[in-house]
């Protein structure tokens, strides 16, 4: 007989913790009765690795009028189960233990109460045996099939009786046979009552249950023909019985095979499809998604403003003081929008504290008794801006979840939705952060606004000189000698040249000012593009990649439990 051989591989440990991770990270993903059979397999792994592997659980499953307990009697030598014509004749599950100490718990576990100790009479070849007789799956009492169903799920070798007249029901193969294709290695199928037929006619029943056996996907599982009447093949069953009791390995086999057919459910019910996200779909997603967000947070506008608050910062400071007054009469673009005027730390700190409902920051005065408010005053996106964003967030999604099977591609997709309700806060407040720095006055201003009140100053100069000559004249005193620059007197090129210095030196200040201006515009634009592109990241990109991340780990958790290295 064929003996049952370890596999290389993972580890049943390795495998039995890579299916829980499997189950977890499709709770919520797939059907709910997959991800739950996976957990019940994993749960009823994790309690039979615990119990003794000293001993080897076989059942005794069938059919009414199969034979069970009569080939269960002849295999312990006694008789033990109840035989008759009356049907159904076992109604609850019963063990015989050969060399059973130790067994108690796993029996406990496997909730059969009634149990009957071999003696070594019977045969000590088979110390480690504990041999079940089942109900028959075919009962007409519902509580019977619930009990082989239970057992049939948790033993460590299933024996199949079939007889002549039944082994071709649809019921066995279709419900048990074909199902447990994954569980050849801890199965045996025995052919009883071969002593009703001639010898040609149990050759020919052999060969037809071989081909249904392949058929259902369980080619080479050992079939034995048996008399239970007779003895006949009792020789072989017990041989090969010996040898699984003697490997200590059914166990672990059986576990192994539950492990991979859950795991071989979570791949059918995901799929199993390798994801298609191209680099280039996905750059250009990210791309159309900082540019929606950038309209709909009214970045033109804000640059806009940044180029023109600057220049008018400008003139305010380093303008003629004869004329700067009246800028300052203007209001600031930039302040117009609520920008620039809170310190970034401060601004943070506000923006921690903001209301989520309707996105504005609280007022909370300052220690110096100044009212603070967080939120811009960029105008709100319009409708088109708003469906723009939202088309941008589906093509993430989209982009992301292609190739992905059903389950995972919805999920992708609503890990892409799933913060989109904190994005015009997140937005506006890396408008504000970013663009607070637009309002920084270069080191220039200040030299030329020294420079502007020297040469008013010197303006001043020739106006109060001029007038002090006035003044003597019109009192008739006697007139100073009056120096001169060339023919012009001192007095009249002070006043001249200051006035004249002063415009020079604002136009062409607002001239740099404007070329400046240009420049923090771009500056700004390309960061509040990053800050923007940054946000669409962490609420919209971050969330779709960890689904995506999910998924792999699922994958690799999936073919870790199949045994795949």
């Amino acid at each position: 007989m064929k003996l049952l051989r370890r596999k290389e591989g993972p580890s049943l440990d390795s495998r039995l913790a890579a299916l829980r991770e499997a189950a977890a990270l499709a709770e919520g993903r797939l059907p709910e009765q997959v991800v739950s059979g996976a957990r019940a397999v994993a749960d009823r792994a994790g309690v039979r690795r615990e119990l003794s592997i000293d001993h080897t659980v076989a059942a005794l499953a069938g059919a009414t009028g199969s034979g069970k307990s009569s080939l269960y009697n002849a295999l312990a030598g006694q008789d033990l189960a109840d035989v008759g014509v009356t049907r159904p004749t076992t109604s609850t599950a019963q063990a015989a233990l050969w060399d059973g100490d130790g067994a108690g718990p796993l029996l406990d576990w496997l909730d059969v109460p009634k149990r009957h100790a071999i003696g070594t009479d019977a045969g000590a070849d088979l110390d480690g045996l504990v041999l079940l007789d089942l109900p028959d799956h075919d009962s007409i009492r519902l509580s019977h099939r619930l009990e082989v169903d239970r057992l049939v799920e948790q033993v460590d070798l299933l024996i199949w009786v079939v007889d002549p007249q039944k082994y071709a029901d649809a019921a066995l193969h279709e419900r048990y046979l074909r199902p447990l294709a994954g569980h050849r290695d801890v199965m045996l199928v025995v052919l009883n009552q071969v002593d009703r037929l001639p010898a040609q006619a149990v050759e020919r029943c052999l060969a037809d249950l071989r081909r249904l056996l392949d058929e259902d996907g369980l080619a080479g599982v050992p079939v034995l023909a048996v008399s239970a009447r007779t003895g006949q093949g009792l020789r072989e069953l017990r041989s090969l019985l010996r040898e699984r009791v003697a490997e200590r390995a059914s166990w672990s086999a059986r576990l192994s095979a539950d492990i991979t057919s859950a795991a071989d459910h979570l791949a059918s019910a995901d799929g199993q499809d390798e994801p298609v996200v191209s680099a280039k779909r996905m750059q250009g997603a990210e791309r159309a998604l900082t540019g929606a967000l950038s309209t709909a947070a009214g970045v033109p506008l804000v640059v806009e403003a940044v180029a023109k608050g600057h220049r008018h910062r400008a003139v305010v400071a380093t303008g003629w003081p004869l004329t700067r007054w009246i800028r300052r009469l203007r209001p600031d673009p930039l302040r117009r929008l609520r920008i620039g005027g809170i310190p970034r730390d401060r601004l943070d700190r506000k923006y921690d504290g903001q209301d989520k409902g309707r996105g504005r920051l609280d007022r909370e005065s300052g220690r110096q008794g100044r009212e603070i408010v967080g939120r811009t005053s960029v105008p709100a996106a319009s409708a088109v801006q708003r469906a723009q964003v939202e088309t941008a967030i589906r093509d993430v999604g989209e982009v992301a979840a292609a190739g992905l099977p059903g389950a995972w591609a919805a999920s992708v997709r609503e890990a892409g939705r799933s913060r989109s309700g904190e994005l015009t806060d997140a937005v506006d407040r890396a408008v504000a952060t970013t663009s607070a720095g637009a309002t920084r006055r270069p080191r220039w201003w200040r030299a030329v606004n020294v420079l502007q009140w020297l040469v008013f100053a010197t303006m001043l100069a020739g106006v109060l000189w001029l007038g002090g000559l006035f003044a003597m004249d019109y009192l008739r005193l006697p007139q100073p000698p009056l120096p001169t620059l060339g023919v012009v007197p001192w007095p009249t090129a002070l006043l001249v040249g200051g006035a004249l210095a002063g415009v020079v030196i604002a136009l062409l200040s607002r001239l740099a000012a404007w070329a400046g201006g240009r420049r923090r515009a771009r500056r700004t634009a390309k960061a509040l593009r990053a800050a923007i592109g940054q946000v669409g990241r962490e609420y919209v990109l971050e969330p779709v990649e960890t689904e995506l991340a999910a998924y792999d780990r699922f994958v690799e958790a999936v073919d870790l439990a199949r045994g795949k290295t």
